[in-house]
């Protein structure tokens, strides 16, 4: 119902997104820069509610303290006639919501990667005093090149069938609430941790933890039941990643994580060592003593005398021990080989460790030098973006700080810039037409006027021609036919005379000047004219006069402020000599704007002497001047 609406004069609204309980979501092209926008809009009965302008200047707060990249932005605050808006940055793409909704459950190694995004915009808004209190997929924004955006920080939601609340303060969406939020105790950092430990769970398994008939119930849940386990639901999840779910999910707050980077380090260990291995020491001190045979003693008392089968017995026994000799040797090498081997091997990857330097925001020639610099491999993606400026990296995987080794590549997404339109031809349309057509392709419109024979209005040029780039959001420099006239020739007629000359060809009046002239034949006869005589413009063309007035000894002027006006309204400007007024200047003003005009004032004597100001005929301005 507002599409088309321009706020602050350069954001214009194109599609509506959706709403919440507070607030309508649209998508807005910015007309300076071409780029996409989403215009957060309070609704209108929401204005004279105290409560809700709080909430809604907290988000406006809490996003102002924060610039994430994980996190939309926010880019522009204001209100726009009885309306209250935030500018913030345009994610195009899904909400994690609807990609559990198509995908059903995600694998471990992607859902562990989210979640890690995720808690890291919490972390920074940690840092910065802020608890979100909404965490859902709902508001995980995976932007079309899978960079995750969390949305709606430090704003509060209203009640309806999916929160809860007490008393008439809304403290979060019921199937992500903490036990805290439940139960209506004041939130902490780990209620964030809780919610995203919930998300976690719903990737993983498709659901959510607790359903319930009522909110209440759900609520319940929360404070006193233990979630079923998210391997009765996906068998395939690692033990390591479901220890971190219900950590996560730990009914008392000081048992969860306590900070968002507590748990991401603990995500990420998870995934890296999903299963408990036996080290290879213990391998191979297991294989030695189960190949080693055990070695009998026999007592000295029993000893019998040396025979042929004694001697053979000897014989044997002595092989054997040469044989275990031999195999305890062997087995020495072999660890001693291990030991070294693995000196080496921790050797070198001390020496090959690598860390995935930060990249995001940095031109494509500065990320390539921080990839080179580490020691790593390069490689690149490119997409359209309509807010990040061409050239400049928008997302990495690994993210920042990761370990690496090197050689290993860092694939680096690289904006295109705005995504780029075909110009249509619009030449011949008529104006109102061509804008039809150009709003097709969201994009606006300049109109500048051209003498022209083509009826009044119907395009005659463009620019950019037809079939050239641009981009979503752009004005297209339009000439429209303005008809045309022939300006007559003015010199020489009376002031009176070249008015009526001028409406009799179709032109408008507009501003006069005088100039001092010594002969009387000039006195009162147009001097000069703009346009000139003989030219070509189009219909209601202003027309600028140069009259002549007689010469006068002492001069001084006046600054007049002209309001703005609809339309041309007289302007009159009078000295006052010897009890009568004696005309300095009269004209029409230009309409539709204000400014301020300086009037030359002359007259045969010096001294002060009054002067006042005409507009339509009212006395705008009475006050002495000094002529000298």
């Amino acid at each position: 119902m507002m599409k088309g609406m321009v706020f602050a004069e350069r954001y214009k609204l194109i599609d509506f997104i959706g709403q919440g309980g507070m607030s309508l979501v649209y998508r807005a092209v910015d007309i300076r820069t071409g780029h996409s926008v989403a215009i957060k809009i309070l609704k209108a009965e929401y204005n004279s509610d105290k409560e809700f302008l709080e909430r809604f200047q907290r988000e406006a707060q809490a996003a102002s303290l924060m610039s994430h990249h994980n996190i939309v932005n926010l880019l522009d605050v204001g209100v726009e006639g009885e309306f209250r808006y935030l500018v913030l940055e345009y994610v195009s793409g899904s909400t994690l919501k609807e990609i559990i909704q198509k995908r059903g459950q995600i694998s471990p190694a992607t859902a562990i990667q989210i979640t890690v995004r995720i808690l890291s915009a919490l972390q920074h808004a940690h840092d910065n005093g802020i608890i979100h209190r909404d965490i859902k997929p709902q508001n995980v924004l995976v932007n079309s090149d899978g960079h995750i955006k969390v949305a709606d920080f430090g704003i509060a939601r209203m009640t309806n069938a999916f929160t809860i609340s007490k008393g008439d303060t809304v403290v979060g969406s019921v199937h992500y609430s903490s036990p805290e939020q439940a139960s209506g105790t004041v939130v902490e950092a780990p209620n964030d941790i809780y919610s995203t430990g919930i998300v976690l769970y719903e990737m993983l398994t498709g659901r959510v933890p607790f359903l319930g008939d009522t909110p209440v119930s759900v609520a319940m849940q929360h404070i006193n039941a233990t979630p079923a386990p998210v391997t009765d639901f996906n068998p395939n999840v690692p033990p390591s990643v479901v220890a971190v779910v219900m950590r996560a999910l730990e009914k008392t707050p000081k048992k969860r994580y306590q900070s968002a980077r507590e748990m991401a380090d603990a995500l990420l260990k998870a995934k890296d060592e999903p299963y408990a291995m036996p080290s290879p020491s213990q391998s191979n001190q297991q294989q030695a003593s189960s190949q080693q045979p055990p070695q009998p003693r026999m007592p000295s008392a029993v000893r019998k005398p040396p025979n042929s089968q004694t001697a053979r017995q000897a014989a044997i026994h002595k092989r054997r021990r040469r044989v275990s000799t031999l195999f305890t040797v062997l087995t020495g090498i072999l660890v001693f080989v291990a030991l070294v081997v693995g000196v080496v091997s921790v050797y070198q990857s001390i020496t090959a460790r690598a860390v995935a330097p930060d990249l995001v925001g940095l031109t494509l020639e500065e990320a390539q030098s921080q990839v080179r610099r580490a020691g790593l491999k390069w490689q690149q993606n490119t997409v359209n973006h309509d807010l990040i400026p061409a050239g400049s990296v928008i997302s990495q995987t690994p993210d920042a700080d990761s370990d690496m080794r090197k050689g290993d590549s860092v694939v680096v997404t690289i904006s295109l810039g705005p995504t780029q339109l075909i110009t249509p031809n619009v030449i011949g349309m008529t104006r109102e037409e061509a804008i039809a057509k150009l709003k097709e392709k969201n994009l606006g419109m300049i109109v500048l006027k051209s003498p022209s024979t083509e009826p009044v209005d119907t395009v005659i040029a463009q620019n950019p021609l037809e079939g050239e780039p641009s981009v979503a959001g752009q004005e297209i420099e339009v000439t429209v036919s303005g008809g045309s006239t022939l300006v007559p020739d003015l010199t020489g007629q009376t002031y009176e005379q070249a008015l009526q000359s001028i409406r009799d060809n179709n032109l408008a009046f507009g501003k006069v000047e005088y100039s001092e002239v010594v002969s009387s034949d000039t006195i009162g006869k147009v001097l000069a004219q703009s346009p000139l005589a003989g030219t070509m413009a189009v219909l209601d063309a202003q027309m600028s006069l140069t009259v002549g007035i007689q010469g006068n000894a002492y001069h001084a002027d006046i600054q007049v402020s002209v309001p703005k006006n609809k339309e041309s309204v007289p302007l009159r400007v009078t000295l006052l000599r010897n009890g009568q007024e004696v005309e300095q200047y009269n004209g029409m003003t230009n309409a539709n704007k204000a400014y301020d005009v300086i009037i030359p004032l002359g007259s045969p004597v010096s001294g002060v002497l009054l002067c006042r100001v005409y507009l339509n005929g009212s006395l705008l301005i009475e006050k002495e001047v000094t002529l000298q």
